[in-house]
């Protein structure tokens, strides 16, 4: 990536799987970019800039989610910018064959291909096994090494019995050792897997991460752990875990969960899910610097930061309730043991004689297939795919959308994965859809011999649906709502536009609590009681819901649960405390964290559509408020500092205090002078800060820059045009 932007002077793409390791990734390479001279740009749930701010000298790294990048390939492709991408790298290119995401990933690589011939394109993946339809697709050589330079070694652990994973054994495991350790009659009820003996032969001196099926699970391990372990635990790093501890109350007004408020002086902690950003953020840097050493976490950190363990411990052969697949299980177990860290590694998979012939087939057989998902995912898959070649221009006709489809993943694999229809037929019948959806237009045509040459062009709404990538099972129904809330669009509060924006896919899985649902609903306002009625929620049937009555009016259950989920937003942004909210509606505060990062989300994408449907011009600034209230969810002047990449809420709060008040302030930081003043700030993440900062100073910087440039090249007659330059100038250099 440094070779492509520094001596080709090509801009470079990095595609990571989730925000957390993009935030990662950013933090980690600011610094370089301050150093060598480009910019390092986040897009990630509602950041990025749409077409990316064109830059006169500096080259760009754009570190992306799947989908931002997916957005960013479509902006460059319409653009006619796509040529100054030299380089796209994409980590876990296996996760391809995943879901929607998968056809996401596809479809980004598939355009790239079709509309650049100078970008190359860079997969890497630890656990792929049909590579030669991957590198079909790509068109690309292939690089393959089992060097590892931290040694892993692989266990099976059934009773009190510990063997050697051997492929070169007859049933592929040898004996190793017996568990040495003094159970009681106690112990062995509360712990029959052992855990206590596999994760004291570790800590507190190395770190041990133990993978539970459940997130419930992660916080029993937990809490088991801690009343089995030796007081001794409690005087190793206990100043450090007493600032950990103050700093989580802090980060979380004053809250703390009573599970790590037990754990967490033992130097144990869980990690899933249900955490809060600025939590998992606290305990993630807290392992790192050896303060905490033991997690009990879910299969989802497997994929997720970088925070790897001396010894892994797979709790069951299972996530949630499916059995592990082999692909999941070198993911966690890969874990374990890393350069620089660690001189070696080990996992431990704990199984029940039962399960022991699966097992043994599952860690000596060979990885999972990848298949594409294209097909699959219909409207996030192959019909959003057809809507963009259109939109883009990249292809406008029946034979040029199949030859296009030829070349993807799903092309190569067609053999395999079509059983009763053929290609052709199905990219005819998706055009039909998007056709019948309103989205594509046909140019008319006069006999069927001229069928597969007539062109196709999209509709306004099918514009708006592809700028906006809003999932096209819910275009229709946004635009409806959208629509019916010019009607009598509710200003007073922000509720009516909250609900606008509130994610449709999260709807389906929302289970209201009626009797909460009642008490919120009548301390609505008059006008706040409007957005219900205009809705056709009214008091009653929620009263009626919440006091088990029978009700024979229909009512929309979509709509109702919607606006529930609306008024947890409302009141989030009202008060800007997630542990307060998510006792008032009695729900986990990390599905409120999860809830309030999807709206955010949404609303950007929702601000898109608006953008190209002009009877939307009111939503337009309305939702450019709206999302940036959204996605930092605080006070106002804490939001400068949370534009800095990995500064939560909680670190936003202590630099303030701090008296760093502005991005000025924080890029001219000394960072020894940051670890003196803030609580429980490392070396590496005070220069990370510093460093994120200055880039982002620079970025503006730029920017204004730019627009100084591009009103000196209008034409001098215009009246006060190189005043207004020249201030924007003298602001730039100020800024630099």
């Amino acid at each position: 990536m440094l070779q492509e932007l520094l001596c080709r002077r090509k801009d470079v793409l990095m595609i990571l799987p989730y925000v957390a390791i993009v935030q990662e990734k950013i933090s980690g390479l600011s610094s370089f970019g301050v150093e060598l001279g480009f910019f390092v740009e986040e897009y990630a749930a509602s950041k990025g800039r749409f077409p990316p701010t064109r830059r006169r000298e500096k080259k760009s790294l754009y570190v992306a989610t799947i989908e931002k990048g997916h957005s960013l390939v479509n902006s460059l492709i319409e653009t006619g910018r796509i040529s100054s991408l030299g380089l796209v790298v994409v980590d876990e290119l296996h996760m391809i064959g995943e879901g929607s995401r998968g056809a996401i990933l596809e479809m980004t690589l598939a355009k790239i291909l079709y509309a650049s011939r100078t970008t190359q394109i860079i997969g890497m993946s630890a656990t792929l096994n049909n590579v030669e339809d991957l590198q079909d697709f790509l068109q690309a050589e292939y690089y393959t090494s089992q060097f590892r330079p931290v040694e892993l070694k692989e266990y099976l652990k059934i009773n009190d019995a510990i063997y050697s994973v051997d492929c070169q054994a007859v049933n592929g495991m040898t004996f190793s050792r017996l568990l040495n350790y003094k159970y009681s009659d106690a112990l062995k009820k509360m712990d029959p897997d052992h855990l206590v003996a596999l994760v004291t032969e570790v800590i507190p001196n190395y770190s041990c991460i133990v993978f539970c099926p459940s997130k419930k699970n992660c916080e029993n391990v937990a809490e088991m752990l801690c009343k089995f372990l030796s007081k001794d635990y409690l005087k190793h790093k206990e100043k450090e875990k007493c600032e950990l501890i103050k700093s989580l109350k802090s980060s979380t007004s004053g809250h703390l969960c009573p599970v790590l408020k037990c754990t967490i002086p033992f130097g144990v902690a869980y990690h899933h899910s249900g955490l809060t950003s600025d939590e998992r953020k606290l305990l993630e840097e807290a392992y790192s610097a050896g303060i905490l050493c033991l997690f009990t976490c879910t299969s989802t950190l497997a994929a997720g930061v970088n925070l790897p363990a001396r010894r892994v411990i797979l709790r069951a052969p299972y996530v949630a309730k499916e059995f592990i697949k082999r692909n999941q299980y070198k993911q966690m177990t890969g874990r374990a043991g890393r350069a620089g860290i660690d001189s070696i590694g080990e996992s431990i998979l704990i199984l029940q004689e039962k399960d022991k012939q699966q097992v043994l087939e599952l860690i000596n057989g060979p990885l999972e297939n990848c298949y594409s998902h294209l097909v699959q995912e219909f409207t996030k898959g192959i019909q959003s795919l057809f809507l963009s070649l259109v939109g883009l221009k990249i292809a406008t006709n029946l034979c040029d959308i199949y030859q296009f489809m030829k070349g993807t993943l799903f092309g190569v694999q067609q053999k395999i994965l079509l059983k009763e229809k053929s290609l052709w037929e199905i990219t005819v019948e998706s055009l039909q859809y998007l056709i019948e959806k309103g989205l594509l237009q046909k140019d008319t045509i006069h006999n069927s011999e001229e069928e597969s040459q007539c062109n196709f062009h999209i509709t306004k709404l099918g514009r708006a649906s592809f700028k906006g990538t809003i999932d096209l099972a819910y275009c229709n129904i946004l635009y409806r709502d959208l629509k019916k809330g010019l009607e009598g669009l509710v200003l007073e509060s922000l509720l009516h536009l909250i609900y606008l924006t509130t994610p449709y896919d999260l709807v389906p899985q929302c289970d209201p609590d009626w009797m909460v649902y009642f008490r919120q609903f009548s301390q609505l306002s008059v006008a706040e009681q409007n957005v219900a009625t205009l809705l056709g929620v009214s008091e009653s049937f929620i009263g009626k819901k919440a006091s088990g009555q029978a009700i024979r009016k229909k009512v929309d259950k979509d709509i109702v649960n919607r606006l529930y989920l609306s008024f947890v937003l409302y009141s989030l942004l009202k008060e800007t405390n997630i542990w307060s909210v998510s006792e008032k509606f009695n729900m986990p505060r990390g599905y409120v964290q999860n809830l309030l990062t999807g709206a955010a989300s949404f609303s950007s994408c929702v601000l898109h559509f608006c953008e190209e449907l002009e009877e939307f011009w009111v939503y337009k600034a309305l939702l450019v408020e709206l999302t940036k209230k959204l996605t930092y969810c605080v006070q106002a002047e804490l939001i400068p500092l949370m534009e800095v990449t990995g500064v939560l809420e909680g670190r936003a709060k202590q630099l303030y205090n701090a008296g760093y008040k502005t991005l000025v302030h924080l890029a001219n930081a000394n960072p020894e002078v940051l670890i003196r003043t803030i609580d429980h700030l490392s070396r590496r993440q005070a220069k990370q800060i510093v460093s994120s900062a200055k880039m982002l100073l620079h970025e503006k910087a730029e920017a204004l820059q730019e627009e100084a440039e591009e009103l000196l090249r209008l034409p001098a007659d215009f009246p006060g045009v190189l005043d207004s330059s020249s201030t924007i100038r003298h602001e730039a250099s100020l800024g630099t």
